[in-house]
């Protein structure tokens, strides 16, 4: 299974090098997954179809059954999970549960291990991933943040976008499997990098949104219709995948989450934690926290009930 990997790596793994000190096979790399929510089921999946060995653990069992009907096995903790695997992946909601996962009772820290590199794909605060980064390196281990900025139906094909944060040697003996996730994987600096990246993505995500709704709303009071409000925008320079996905959905009346309105919510906060103070992100920040608490488990673009 495959981990990420935690700052201050030293300069070798002895786990995952020979005695000649070349590089491990990344294409038989044993990889455990931790998480298969949403994204995770999907992600996870893209692995096993490109012949990797998957262990996965799932808090709620139900959702093992068909990563396992793909011929993942099964772990019953995430220590169970490290001792089987070269790389272990996380892709869990928040800094709670990713801490958990690291430092709970049977969690990945709770054995001794070396030579492992972990890989966080979950959006969480670069001061998490700091920590764990910190705590795995003193076991000889190497953790990577690698959050990704697309939904469910990127995840199904394989369409990801991947931020990495974390050293340059272990991302590029883990991108070839990155790769078989998305279409674009980056290292984009040191530990929390990512992470950092990511936030900074989901805030022109939230201020999209709110765009949007508020230009919808707009029109309606004007009489204009949405669909061709919508075709106007599409044809214009202004058009894009995300404006033509939400707007489809605001037309349909559709707001079962893709992507939950909690969720950015949850992003908003950690981009305030680390400093996000400019006009339009604090305005966002504060319309989705309000909204919240009534439309958290819709879509993003359900935003547009507030207007």
């Amino acid at each position: 299974m495959i981990f990420a990997i935690c700052s201050s790596v030293p300069p070798f793994f002895p786990e995952l090098y020979n005695n000649q000190h070349k590089p491990h096979n990344m294409t038989t790399a044993k990889i455990g997954w931790i998480g298969l929510g949403k994204m995770g089921g999907p992600m996870s999946q893209q692995l096993i179809k490109a012949g990797y060995g998957v262990t996965a653990y799932n808090r709620n069992k139900d959702r093992e059954a068909a990563i396992q009907a793909m011929g993942a096995s099964s772990a019953v903790t995430p220590a169970a999970v490290i001792l089987q695997s070269d790389i272990v992946f996380l892709m869990v909601s928040d800094d709670n549960a990713t801490r958990d996962v690291f430092t709970g009772n049977n969690g990945l820290l709770s054995v001794q291990t070396s030579g492992k590199i972990i890989i966080n794909m979950s959006t969480v605060s670069p001061a998490v991933s700091k920590d764990m980064a910190a705590l795995c390196a003193a076991q000889g281990n190497t953790y990577l943040d690698a959050p990704v900025s697309g939904s469910v139906k990127q995840a199904e094909d394989a369409l990801l976008v991947i931020m990495v944060g974390g050293d340059n040697t272990a991302f590029q003996q883990v991108k070839p499997i990155l790769e078989k996730m998305g279409k674009l994987v980056l290292l984009t600096g040191d530990t929390g990098a990512g992470n950092n990246t990511k936030l900074a993505v989901n805030t022109l995500l939230a201020i999209f949104a709110q765009g949007l709704a508020e230009t919808v709303t707009f029109a309606n009071q004007q009489h204009i219709r949405t669909e061709d409000l919508m075709a106007v925008i599409n044809n214009s320079a202004l058009g894009n995948v995300f404006g033509k996905i939400k707007g489809d959905a605001i037309m349909n009346d559709n707001y079962k989450a893709a992507f939950a309105l909690k969720h950015i919510a949850k992003d908003l906060r950690l981009a305030k934690a680390e400093g996000l103070s400019s006009p339009l992100a604090t305005v966002a920040a504060d319309t989705f926290h309000e909204a919240e608490g009534t439309l958290g488990e819709e879509d993003i673009i359900a935003i547009i009930k507030k207007f």
